[in-house]
């Protein structure tokens, strides 16, 4: 995203046209007219990374235009950033500049911030991490009060940990998550709040049991499980399985079953093509849920065919997408069987052009 066009005093109107250019990609469809979900205009980035840009004494963070990709851009200020690493990102860089150690081929800089007021940091180097590396990088730590990580090639040093604790208040309860270094995370957490409060008002609505693809850390699974009598998460990615099932446990939730499937071995199952032996370990069988309801929060690419066919075999599909063109996609070939009943617009991503979007559908 080009920090040009970062316009905090125009946002509303610049939310109001991107919603407008949102909305014509379900053109054909028939759509509610959306809830539309704004962003605080600044502070609004829970993680950001920047180039270290090395010029004599002098130590940037820095980014490049796509259509100069060779012209660094000094940053100096950076108001999408949350506040915290707003506040860090002058002090660490003069901390940085005037030692050697910490400095000498540092390529990048990763900041996680966390909204319960922990920060971890991610310093990456091209050159081979020493013990005279990590005791400056202790002593950093200690000083600036944040969590530090070292990275080279084939190397990584972790000083204390590598995840933050944060706490989402969600419908007046606070639900705890551990989120890892370089796993996936929500960017705005406001806005993911509001997301996840629009999903859990329609769950408090429905009954049976839910199956829920793509689970992630659990970041809708903790919240939605209030609303139901069992869930089924699925997740692929061993560090978010990891994450979630601590987060199960942290916040006292008993539940929730998370089985490692990706979404295409989940409609195998639950077609009963094979056998998973990653199924074992569940109360009853997947097939003796009573699961009325499916939630999705694909990738960018949507829903392949195949889960998207079985997906048709639920009463209820919510649907979160961060990608209204795949999204769309996926709803013509849901219409046969599926209507939109309510639709919300997720401003995650202020001053570009990517919009999250939510959908509940019920079977026709």
């Amino acid at each position: 995203m080009p920090l040009s066009q970062v316009d905090p005093e125009n946002y509303p109107a610049l939310l109001d046209a991107k919603s407008i250019e949102v909305q014509s990609v379900f053109d054909g469809l028939t759509m509610p007219s959306p809830t539309i979900v704004a962003s605080p205009p600044t502070g609004f980035r829970m993680r950001a990374e920047f180039r270290m840009w090395h010029d004599g004494d002098a130590l940037d963070y820095v980014m490049f235009h796509r259509d100069a990709p060779k012209d660094p851009v000094p940053i100096h200020e950076f108001v999408i950033a949350h506040p915290t690493i707003q506040a860090l990102m002058p002090t660490l860089r003069e901390r940085l500049k005037n030692e050697a150690e910490l400095r000498r081929k540092l390529f990048q800089v990763e900041f996680l911030s966390t909204l319960s007021g922990e920060m971890l940091v991610t310093l990456i180097y091209h050159r081979p991490l020493t013990t005279e590396w990590e005791e400056q990088a202790r002593a950093l730590a200690a000083d600036l009060d944040i969590l530090l990580i070292g990275r080279s090639r084939k190397q990584k040093i972790v000083l204390e940990r590598d995840y933050v604790n944060e706490c989402l208040p969600i419908h007046g309860r606070d639900f705890h998550y551990r989120q890892y270094e370089q796993g996936f995370t929500q960017p705005n957490a406001r806005v993911n709040i509001a997301m996840i409060e629009w999903a859990c008002n329609h769950a408090a609505t429905l009954d049976g049991d839910l199956l829920e693809l793509y689970c992630g850390n659990g970041n809708f699974t903790l919240p939605l499980s209030l609303h139901f009598d069992s869930v089924v998460a699925t997740e692929l990615a061993k560090v978010s399985v990891r994450s979630a099932q601590h987060n199960l446990e942290r916040n006292q939730i008993e539940n929730v079953e998370i089985i490692r499937l990706s979404a295409e071995e989940t409609s195998q199952a639950m077609a009963n093509v094979r056998p998973f032996r990653r199924l074992a370990h569940l109360p009853r069988p997947l097939s003796e849920f009573d699961l009325r309801t499916v939630l999705v929060d694909p990738p960018r690419a949507g829903l392949d065919p195949q889960t998207c066919e079985m997906v048709q075999g639920f009463e209820r599909i919510l649907y979160i997408s961060c990608n209204p063109h795949t999204l769309a996609d996926n709803l013509r070939q849901l219409d046969n069987t599926h209507e939109v009943v309510d639709f919300a617009l997720f401003d995650q991503f202020p001053y570009t052009h990517h919009m999250e979007c939510g959908v509940l559908l019920r079977r026709r």
